[in-house]
């Protein structure tokens, strides 16, 4: 049996031994053991394809594979065999996070082959960049002259190690690369490189370089082109706390900006979070055939306790709701992926309600979309619990006077505690929630997506209930709910 058939064999004796008290119904994870970073996220013929990189064999981090899975829809997803596994001399350690293009008809890969230098495997280590095909898009062969950018075309005033990452998009007919790197003096920078073969690559610049404030390291750069900005995402390691923001151990950020392609460099006016939560990290972005630039994240967060494993359920981690990128304005929204309204079941609504103190509702659940307007009147704050129980509660809190969103987990159950909070303007003397709650995640997308916040959630199995809650008179302009079931 190959190497690459190994982890497809394990998998499929060994997913009898998932326990599901905590597995999400709408949300993709994978089959078995462990997942992080989405990779490779593109639509290629009648599928969208997501890759993700994958531990197959326990639900913690280990050598990377490439998972793999496809959708019509972005919702109901399909899992394929694993498409690439850690194999040769130039990723022996791992097969880390890459992106997706197709030329020709077939499907490319680019990925970064991680390898330890040293037997002990601790910070020894060096990072190459390297390339897979495929012509049905299942089945990939790595590139038989790899790495297609070795460690020796890595510039001066740039980590020789943290090299990784890389990002392939296409202007004209030149092919770019954006690699996640440092300066090695712990500031974080994206590098660029060109090529018009895909297969020789040459250096151009250091795109961008940030400060002391945005992180020791960039992973997983990304970007986005209007017609008039360009959005560059990172994920930046170890931001600098700054008011009660940049909370997380790592943040993932964007700059808006322009793109000067032909020098290499990206200037931008400022910077902001992609997600205020607790558990959201290495966005990655695919224009569709419609045009939607549509972008998903791995829905945990490094450092944290990771409930799934620790419980022994042989599996961790998830992907984030796919959310489309849409730029009014000056501002980038993100805004949940429209498929999901076929999914609706049970509609609940109420209308008009005057609110003041606490109420629960006569439906509940632990699989749902929530739509909800709110008009605070004489309301100090107010907002709506989920996953409520006898001692269990999440609290999505909005408080008018300090015009602050809270998303609170203090009593969600058995996970990370904690809360993160957003500033948050009325719209027209009105706030609208939208709400995803999928048995262990909680996602919302404040004021039409002008905000987002995630959070993973442990609650006990009678932590059903919703309610709503007031510190003074509040309309509830509208509330709606639906279960979201996919079968």
């Amino acid at each position: 049996m190959s190497k690459i058939s190994n982890p497809n064999e394990f998998i499929r004796r060994s997913k009898v031994k998932l326990i599901p008290m905590y597995r999400l119904k709408y949300h993709l994870m994978g089959e078995y053991g462990w997942i992080n970073d989405p990779n490779g996220f593109i639509q290629f013929k009648d599928n969208y394809h997501l890759f993700y990189q994958h531990y197959p064999y326990d639900a913690v981090w280990g050598p990377m594979h490439w998972g793999h899975a496809v959708s019509k829809d972005l919702i109901k997803w399909t899992y394929l065999p694993i498409a690439l596994a850690p194999n040769k001399d130039y990723d022996r350690d791992g097969c880390f996070s890459g992106s997706a293009i197709e030329k020709n008809g077939k499907l490319y890969l680019f990925y970064t082959g991680h390898i330890y230098t040293k037997k002990e495997k601790n910070d020894d280590y060096k990072q190459v960049q390297n390339m897979a095909i495929s012509a049905d898009g299942i089945a990939f062969e790595k590139y038989e002259k790899n790495p297609i950018i070795d460690d020796k075309q890595i510039p001066d005033k740039a980590s020789k190690k943290d090299f990784r990452d890389p990002r392939i998009f296409k202007i004209g007919d030149t092919y770019y690369l954006l690699i996640g790197s440092n300066d090695e003096h712990g500031i974080g920078q994206v590098l660029m490189y060109k090529s018009i073969d895909l297969i020789k690559w040459e250096f151009v610049n250091i795109l961008l370089k940030g400060n002391e404030d945005t992180g020791i390291n960039w992973e997983c750069p990304d970007i986005v082109r209007f017609d008039d900005r360009d959005i560059l995402f990172v994920s930046a390691q170890y931001m600098r706390p700054n008011g009660i923001y940049f909370k997380n151990t790592h943040s993932s950020i964007y700059f808006m900006g322009e793109l000067n392609s032909e020098e290499g460099k990206f200037t931008y006016e400022d910077y902001w979070l992609v997600d205020y939560g607790f558990d959201f990290y290495a966005p990655q972005i695919s224009v569709d055939k419609n045009g939607r630039i549509i972008m998903i994240a791995w829905m945990n967060m490094w450092e944290t306790d990771l409930v799934t494993n620790r419980l022994g359920h042989n599996w961790a981690g998830a992907m984030t709701l796919p959310r489309e990128v849409i730029k009014i304005g000056e501002e980038i929204y993100f805004k949940p992926i429209s498929e999901i309204v076929k999914y609706r079941k049970n509609e609940y609504s109420l209308q008009d309600i005057e609110l003041n103190g606490e109420v629960n509702l006569e439906t509940n659940g632990i699989c749902y979309e929530i739509d909800a307007e709110f008009e605070p009147q004489d309301a100090y704050e107010f907002g709506v619990k989920v996953f409520k129980g006898k001692c269990e509660e999440t609290v999505l809190l909005y408080n008018c006077r300090e015009r602050l969103f809270t998303f609170n987990r203090e009593r969600s159950g058995i996970g990370p505690k904690g809360e993160r909070k957003a500033e948050v303007e009325l719209i027209d003397g009105r706030l609208r929630l939208n709400i995803f709650v999928d048995v262990s995640s909680v996602e919302v997308f404040i004021n039409g997506g002008k905000k987002v916040m995630t959070g993973r959630v442990y609650p006990d199995s009678q932590s059903v209930n919703i309610s709503l809650f007031s510190n003074g008179l509040c309309k509830v302009v509208n509330f709606k709910k639906w279960d979201i079931g996919l079968e």
